[in-house]
């Protein structure tokens, strides 16, 4: 069966005044159906580039990006947003929810926007799931930020998409609610099948995943040369 997700030597580079930055140089990997992967590195790395041309929010320069067999570069804007709405679901730092709207329809917009039906049995269970059900009526402002990244979580995994993409789930979160997200999207892994791709910087969070990428200066390297994970590596 082929790999969910197929990138093939990708590169992306950006104009910063009248510099050329290379942020993903010339990264290849395959994600198979079913797995939970982690992509870690430091700021500045080209993780989140990388995360914008998989789920097809920027295009990239060269290579290709393939997605459930479907390639990106040879996809029209509209095709490429249709497939975002049915196959992936996105979890971002920022939690991305709609102020005047309350958590309830921050969450069954993204079923709207999709045209997907109702499904009322599994919207409770993974609100309960997410510890999030007694507050469903409450806005954002009411809201802790790890209720609110629950609740963002709670949206990218109602519509059941095959793919989670998310970036820094846990980056504005303590610690033990950086945990209940991170679960989560293990048991969404698990229980439902879900393809997870996580970009963190944080190594405890990247152990979640059942394998590790490691990116560094826009490319992939062997964990013993990321100074993240090998501390005897000085910068200099």
């Amino acid at each position: 069966m082929a790999p969910i997700i197929s990138v093939e030597n990708v590169t992306k580079t950006y104009r910063i005044g009248k510099v050329d930055v290379q942020a993903v140089r010339g990264v290849s990997f395959a994600v198979e159906r079913g797995e939970f992967v982690s992509v870690v590195g430091p700021s500045g790395s080209g993780k989140s580039t990388l995360f914008y041309m998989l789920g097809g929010l920027t295009k990239a320069d060269t290579g290709r990006v393939v997605i459930d067999g479907a390639d990106f570069a040879a996809m029209s804007d509209a095709e490429r947003t249709r497939l975002r709405k049915n196959k992936i679901g996105f979890v971002f730092q920022k939690f991305n929810l709609l102020p005047t709207l309350d958590a309830r329809t921050n969450i069954e917009i993204a079923q709207d926007i999709a045209k997907a039906p109702r499904d009322d049995e599994y919207f409770q269970r993974i609100t309960g799931l997410l510890g999030i059900d007694k507050r469903l009526d409450h806005r954002p402002s009411e809201m802790s930020g790890g209720e609110q990244q629950r609740v963002a979580l709670a949206r990218a995994l109602i519509n059941k998409p095959a793919i989670v993409l998310a970036d820094e789930p846990t980056g504005n979160l303590d610690t033990k609610n950086s945990e209940a997200v991170l679960a989560m999207l293990r048991r969404s892994n698990q229980e439902l099948g879900q393809t997870v791709l996580m970009i963190t910087h944080n190594p405890e969070a990247a152990s979640f995943g059942d394998r590790i990428l490691h990116i560094r200066d826009g490319e992939l390297v062997d964990a013993e040369l990321d100074p993240q994970w090998n501390p005897k590596i000085v910068k200099k």
